[in-house]
């Protein structure tokens, strides 16, 4: 092929010349003597047989050139006369039959490569994957013997051959992609083992517990099943080499983390019959930083801020009211804010739990200062009605001693008509005894009428209402605290 380049160039250039040499001599038998005009004729053929010549000299650099790859491309270990004729392979190849039918199953290998997973929803329990799924198997009638190097074949070649009717079982939808070309790869093996790679983006299904959300751990999987051959035309299992997931360590995800994944090989009964299934499971962990951020810090700094009225006066009834009412109705836009997105699953979530315990406590704030301003009204309506006893009880005595002292005159008066008379009146003394034993009658009654009201008295004795704010200056944080400790040991362990 070398040799070919560099004499092209001289037979062109000898056959130029010779041809020269022919309309000389021609020119000359004609004329005898060249005329001028003649040889001004000469001179510019000469120039453009020059040009010619560059021409020529350049196109044979460039020939050579592209020789040489071609020669690079034919000078590999594949001899072009040693490719096996793939339509002698073809011939007779049924598509439409698995290979060794009515032998025994054909085995399937798969293997997984995770390109990335692009999204993971609570809301509608799926998370979407693109993975590069390898199946290998044997097909006897495409062996051969003209080499022993595996062709790499376009992935047009795929239409001509029986593939196995893999689909994944818990996918809501998947898309192969195709850009530029549909992205397949095949291979075949002289001894007629295939392997067929494809790239698959799929939507797939999983069942979420969020009973602990957010400190939730969740399992997917991806289940890989036979649609159409049962058992007993096709037997899948994991590929030899598929002892880990290449791609799954280097992922980042923005809500969760892969911490283990596993391999299961399974077979599914139906009414159709038996069907072997694959499946690959993978566990995530849920980062809780982003929810420690905007929901716990808020919830926890909105109940310290309820407890900033303990400190306020309870003069300043506008104020403390205020304070209250604005963290419950925070805590409430707070709580909705975050079920939005969220499923409206009948299990109670952690982050639930935690949104009501922060919510009984800003709203025990607001009713402890009801409380207090109750115990305090109450406590100034019973010192009025203290001093409006005391003051009708001294009224009360004046009158006793003037109405006293004038019985005692009348009866003075009496003992004297009575001895002018030489008689004691009978009535007197009994009169004076009945309304002594009465008094007495009525004196014990409403003592005992006192120690009843006495002691419901005591049961419900009111509280000062600066004592309570003391109290709950300790007794709120105090119990803050204690439930906190509860709620994360119970849903972290």
């Amino acid at each position: 092929m070398e040799f070919l380049t560099w004499v092209f160039p001289a037979l062109v250039l000898l056959c130029t010349q010779q041809h020269r040499c022919i309309r000389l001599k021609a020119s000359h038998n004609n004329y005898g003597t060249v005329p001028k005009r003649t040889r001004l004729a000469d001179l510019k053929e000469k120039e453009e047989m020059q040009k010619v010549i560059f021409h020529i000299l350049l196109l044979s650099m460039f020939v050579r050139r592209a020789m040489n790859d071609i020669g690079d491309y034919i000078g590999s270990n594949i001899e072009i006369s040693w490719l096996p004729n793939l339509d002698d392979l073809m011939k007779g190849y049924a598509r439409n039959f698995r290979p060794g039918i009515g032998g025994p199953p054909v085995n399937v290998a798969l293997a997984i490569e995770v390109a990335s997973i692009d999204h993971i929803s609570e809301v509608n329990m799926e998370y979407t994957m693109t993975v590069f799924l390898h199946q290998s198997w044997r097909d006897d009638r495409l062996s051969y013997n003209h080499t022993n190097e595996t062709l790499g074949l376009d992935s047009r070649f795929v239409d001509k051959l029986w593939l196995p009717d893999t689909f994944i079982v818990n996918a809501k939808s998947a898309w192969f992609h195709d850009v530029t070309v549909e992205n397949k790869l095949i291979r075949l093996q002289p001894d007629g083992v295939i392997l067929y790679s494809i790239r698959i983006t799929s939507t797939v299904a999983c069942d979420m517990d969020l009973s602990k959300y957010p400190m939730d751990e969740q399992e997917c999987m991806l289940d890989l099943e036979s649609y159409g051959y049962s058992s007993e035309d096709i037997v899948y299992h994991w590929s030899e080499n598929q002892e880990e997931i290449h791609g799954l360590d280097k992922l980042q995800l923005a809500q969760f983390t892969i911490t283990n994944y596993r391999f299961t090989t399974e077979m599914m009964n139906f009414k159709s019959g038996q069907f072997p299934r694959l499946s690959l499971h993978f566990h995530l962990r849920r980062n809780r930083g982003v929810y420690i951020i905007q929901s716990y810090v808020p919830s926890i700094l909105l109940v310290a801020m309820s407890w900033v009225s303990f400190w306020i006066s309870q003069s300043a009834v506008p104020a403390r009211v205020s304070l209250g009412i604005t963290t419950v109705l925070t805590m409430t836009t707070l709580m909705v804010s975050a079920r939005s997105s969220l499923p409206r699953a009948s299990a109670i979530k952690a982050l639930d739990v935690y949104f009501w315990i922060c919510y009984v406590f800003v709203f025990a704030a607001l009713v402890e200062y009801a409380f207090a301003h109750f115990n305090a009204d109450y406590m100034k309506k019973q010192k009025n009605k203290i001093k409006a006893r005391r003051q009708s009880g001294e009224v009360n005595v004046k009158n006793a001693i003037v109405l006293f002292s004038l019985s005692i005159a009348g009866v003075n008066q009496e003992l004297a008509i009575s001895n002018r008379q030489h008689r004691i009146p009978r009535s007197l003394p009994g009169s004076y005894g009945t309304i002594e034993i009465e008094t007495g009658e009525t004196k014990q009654h409403h003592v005992m009428k006192l120690d009843k009201k006495s002691g419901l008295k005591s049961l419900f004795k009111p509280i000062d209402a600066d004592t309570i704010d003391i109290y709950a200056r300790a007794v709120f944080p105090a119990a803050f605290a204690a439930v906190n400790v509860i709620y994360w040991v119970a849903y972290t362990m």
